[in-house]
């Protein structure tokens, strides 16, 4: 027997459209649209908000990725014919809803944080302006894409700040869904990561990829010696030797026999990081590879990070705790609508007041960051509780705050100057400028309070 509301016809689902995006969508959007089609309400003006109600335990500041992503898969929310068979198969919606469905394009607008920038609870990270249907269909999208990054990016920013300036390197793609290891190593990268391990990522956003070889390569060999020499030969002598297969101080003595002082890097991965790396630098620099670089993976996360800050560690190999969040899989944000126009044709604000502690503030709304001596201080969100509201450059002018909010889509029209490659190097740019404006306790891993406080003023 079918399960409700599955196809009854094989062939219906075995032709989903592998490029369109519009069904990574949960079913209620689709049947809100339905019903707001038959009374009247469905092209009401709105606006929509993303934002976090808190950070996760402890943490003192979160971090925006993911709108790039979000902005790509935009481009493709399209219902072609296949998403239309399937939705009629399944008799999600009505005919109205599909034939509207058929033409759907995103026209309204969309402005929020730029991407690598961050936030604090209640910041309004994306603001949505355009129809009901238009806005209410996104919500899916936009909260499994943003909430998803920005928990990876905001692990990967304390990692690289515990890292300092050594590198953090990306390797997690074993640890995680073979898709959402390419949008993490993207969100790593964003938050200051210096490469991944993942191919697919690598080629799609041209970020720089790391890897030798595993464990499996030096059992292959009769000995560790070959395996090394077998190495060498095919990568050169400034490739990357695992030492900790057997016995380490040995295999030091028979990377740098195998590769002679020029060796590139050795690389632990396991046993005691900060006592086995003292070790292996002095040993190295006996041997006279002084230039031979350490780098250490095992189950890394920004705590063994930090504890490895006085070790003579040149790199971190991040795996599990990056990909998954490190402790904190995703950042609680919601979708919410808080502007829309009612019968009588005024913007109203609107709001879900409920009890314990979800309630949301009606009202369109920018944001920016009070700067004081090259410190970040506050964040100030500016409300207005009818679509009234002033450009934020004319209310930054006056009250002296850096904008943080962008234009991503005008009209429809996506920019894509933050899609692709070139919006990952403009993302971890941003985190790296924002990440300097924090004063020195904002960046401690010790649980705390969020780093800046909010005030919203309203006009």
């Amino acid at each position: 027997m079918t399960p409700p509301g599955l196809p009854t016809s094989p062939s219906t689902a075995s032709t989903a459209s592998t490029a369109s995006t519009a069904l990574l969508t949960d079913r209620y959007e689709l049947t809100m649209i339905d019903a707001a089609l038959a009374d009247g309400t469905a092209h009401r003006p709105c606006v929509f908000e993303v934002f976090a109600r808190r950070l996760p335990a402890g943490r003192r500041y979160g971090v925006v990725a993911g709108t790039g992503r979000l902005l790509e898969a935009l481009a493709d929310f399209r219902f072609g014919q296949e998403e239309i068979a399937y939705l009629r198969g399944c008799e999600i919606v009505g005919e109205r809803t599909l034939e509207y469905l058929a033409d759907y394009r995103f026209t309204g607008s969309i402005s929020g944080y730029a991407e690598g920038e961050l936030y604090f609870p209640g910041s309004p990270l994306l603001v949505v302006e355009a129809s009901f249907v238009d806005g209410v269909i996104l919500e899916t999208l936009a909260l499994s894409i943003l909430n998803h990054d920005s928990a990876i990016a905001a692990a990967a920013s304390r990692m690289t700040v515990a890292a300092g300036t050594r590198p953090c390197l990306e390797m997690g793609s074993r640890r995680a869904h073979e898709l959402a290891a390419v949008a993490a190593a993207r969100a790593a990268v964003v938050a200051g990561f210096s490469g991944t391990s993942n191919l697919a990522a690598g080629r799609r956003y041209e970020l720089p990829t790391i890897g030798t070889a595993a464990h499996a390569f030096t059992l292959l060999h009769d000995d560790e010696r070959s395996a090394f020499l077998s190495q060498v030969a095919s990568a050169g002598p400034g490739t990357t030797l695992l030492v900790d297969t057997y016995d380490v101080e040995q295999g030091v003595i028979t990377a740098v026999d195998a590769a002679g002082t020029a060796l590139g890097a050795v690389r632990l991965d396991s046993g005691d990081l900060p006592n086995l790396a003292r070790e292996v630098r002095d040993q190295l620099d006996g041997l006279g590879a002084t230039g031979t670089r350490i780098v250490v993976s095992s189950d890394l996360d920004e705590y063994a990070i930090a504890a490895l800050a006085v070790a003579p560690v040149d790199s971190y190999g991040v795996g599990t705790s990056v990909v998954t969040g490190s402790g904190a899989p995703t950042c609680g944000m919601v979708y919410k609508l808080v502007l829309r126009e009612g019968s009588d044709g005024a913007m109203h604000a609107v709001a879900k007041a409920s009890a314990g502690g979800k309630n949301s503030v009606g009202g369109r709304k920018v944001a920016g960051r009070r700067i004081e001596n090259g410190l970040a201080t506050e964040e100030v969100v500016v409300l207005s509780p009818d679509a009234d509201l002033p450009a934020l450059d004319q209310i930054a002018e006056v009250a002296e705050l850096r904008p943080l909010h962008v234009a991503l889509v005008t009209d429809g029209e996506i920019d894509h100057a933050f899609t692709g490659p070139e919006g990952v190097r403009r993302a971890a740019e941003r985190h790296a400028s924002s990440i300097a404006e924090l004063p020195r306790a904002a960046l401690r891993l010790s649980a705390g309070e969020a780093a800046l406080p909010t005030e919203v003023v309203t006009v």
